[in-house]
């Protein structure tokens, strides 16, 4: 189960890119944020069911408030990674962002039937990719209210 949301708590976000760059500056962008953060970045989708599942050196990670997956990636995929999420009984709730360079028709279907939150096509640019994490944060964790179980 996830953990009650309190004012005064950061926002536990699971950022699972492979790409390094990409996820320093969505980290650096959240840093800079208006609301308080945490982020843990892991690389595959294998290392991102080890966080949910609080396993080996994950065992002691908070529990995600949000997840930001990439879809293309090494070992598991963020589709299977989204699908095990959205089966799983005290994940189902957690909202998932999917994030990713592509923007496959297929891919956006396959998201959403999968019961992604939202689909966003990472821009090419760095300052509309900013702008996008920024987005981001002033939906996910300025308005909208997180599941707190």
């Amino acid at each position: 189960m996830f953990g009650v949301r309190n004012a005064l708590k950061p926002i536990e976000i699971l950022l699972v890119d492979d790409d390094p760059d990409e996820a320093e500056l969505t980290m650096a962008t959240l840093r800079q944020g208006r609301v308080a953060n945490r982020v843990l970045w892991v690389e595959d989708g294998e290392e991102a069911l080890a966080v949910l599942r609080q396993e080996g050196r994950f065992a002691k990670a908070a529990r995600p408030d949000l997840v930001l997956l990439d879809l293309n990636m090494p070992r598991m995929g963020g589709m299977e990674v989204l699908a095990e999420i959205k089966r799983h009984p005290d994940w189902k709730r957690l909202p998932v962002i999917i994030m990713t360079s592509s923007s496959a028709e297929a891919d956006v279907f396959n998201a959403y039937d999968r019961h992604a939150n939202c689909f966003i096509t990472k821009p090419v640019d760095m300052k509309e990719f900013i702008e996008a994490v920024r987005s981001i944060e002033d939906f996910w964790l300025g308005f909208v209210r997180l599941p707190a179980a």
